[in-house]
């Protein structure tokens, strides 16, 4: 992938979720709720602080994390569906 977030923004790829509920029961498409994990696949270089100093990011490629439900921007790149959120929509990484 040739893309690179700028500032304190985050690419994420959703992590599939389970085709059954834990009784067995198969969820068809059309009734699972969109995912709220997710790998992170880029990070921006920062956030610039009001001194102009960068700021690194707390995560890095390859995290698996936790977001809400509606956050991000939902785009394509290269046919594959990405969101692009801001470090701060993110809850937490999972380890």
């Amino acid at each position: 992938m040739k893309f690179r977030p700028l500032h304190d923004r985050v690419v994420v790829k959703r992590l599939e979720s389970e085709e059954k509920s834990s009784g067995g029961i198969i969820i068809p498409d059309t009734a699972k709720e969109k995912p709220m994990q997710g790998e992170v696949i880029a990070v921006g270089p920062g956030a610039r602080g009001d001194d102009g100093k960068v700021t690194a990011l707390d995560v890095k490629a390859g995290d698996t994390v936790l977001f809400g439900k509606w956050s991000g921007t939902e785009v394509k790149i290269d046919g594959e569906e990405l969101l692009i959120m801001k470090e701060s929509d993110i809850m937490g990484v999972l380890e």
